[in-house]
């Protein structure tokens, strides 16, 4: 029998609710960051507004895929895809490691909850 805070099933679950409220967090509460960093980086506003369905759609659907793994398959993809798509932003623009490094996280830990589905 292993202790509740070892076993693997349980730290997902946590990485899962993790992630999802950091989205949460940055599209929602710092959502003025967001629209400072489109901006910034010359892209359009319907370009934001789409990554926010998306990103806010994935973070409900790892909240739920807690429950249903089919969701949590694709929360995890989704939000990995978006990752990816963060992180050659992040160079397309020659941003400092520092600001790339919550894309870097973020992306690491989709990918991880991704692979849990399938051991």
């Amino acid at each position: 029998m292993t202790d509740t805070l070892t076993d693997p099933l349980f730290l997902v679950t946590i990485m899962q609710i993790i992630t999802a409220a950091s989205i949460l967090f940055v599209w929602v509460v710092r959502y003025k960051n967001i629209i400072k960093e489109f901006e910034q980086y010359n892209l359009p506003s319907w370009l934001r507004d789409v990554v926010g369905i998306f990103k806010i759609s994935f973070a409900i659907m790892l909240l739920i895929g807690i429950f249903d793994e089919r969701l949590k398959i694709i929360g995890a993809g989704g939000l990995s895809l978006l990752m990816v798509a963060a992180l050659l932003t992040h160079l397309r623009v020659k941003n400092p490691i520092y600001k790339t490094l919550p894309a870097l996280a973020l992306l690491s830990i989709s990918v991880i909850i991704l692979l849990s589905s399938f051991m």
